[in-house]
């Protein structure tokens, strides 16, 4: 478990020191977290398939191409665009069942997206957690992720991988 969490964070570091100009303000660029997100992403899905050495290459595939979609999508979604996502993700995560999809759709862009809850579980430390599935859709391509997020003390709740 060790081994593939740095191979992940390795992955990330030389995903995002790739990075030409990042926020000037300091802060993270959408593309960048895109990029971040998706290469967590993929490294997740990758390190669920296979053993041993076979594994490793699942990790290191996942992680590309979770990447490289993340940073396609991450530069093509728009502020507006954001704001429908967050709001449903946020929605989503709080209000459904297990299962339950809620949709959101930009008017201004016809970009939209998914997101379905699909496992609710506590830690042994009492945060409540929850893994999902979610789409993108931009013009024709359609991007699929998998994550997990835990319910902040605030009541919001912040994606974890």
């Amino acid at each position: 478990m060790f081994k593939n969490f740095v191979i992940v964070l390795l992955s990330i570091v030389l995903i995002t020191a790739c990075s030409k100009n990042g926020g000037r303000d300091g802060g993270i660029k959408k593309q960048d977290a895109g990029t971040i997100v998706g290469a967590v992403g993929g490294a997740w899905i990758g390190s669920n398939v296979g053993k041993g050495k076979g594994q490793v290459a699942a990790i290191a595939a996942g992680t590309l191409l979770g990447a490289l979609a993340g940073n396609s999508l991450g530069a093509s979604l728009d502020k507006a665009d954001m704001a429908y996502f967050d709001r449903t993700t946020q929605h989503a995560l709080e209000s459904n069942k297990t299962g339950a999809t809620s949709t959101w759709v930009n008017p201004d862009t016809g970009n939209q997206g998914s997101i379905t809850p699909v496992k609710t579980f506590e830690t042994a430390s009492g945060v409540y957690c929850r893994e999902y599935t979610q789409t993108v859709s931009i013009g024709n391509k359609e991007q699929e992720a998998f994550g997990k997020a835990c319910r902040q003390p605030d009541g919001s709740w912040k994606i974890q991988q």
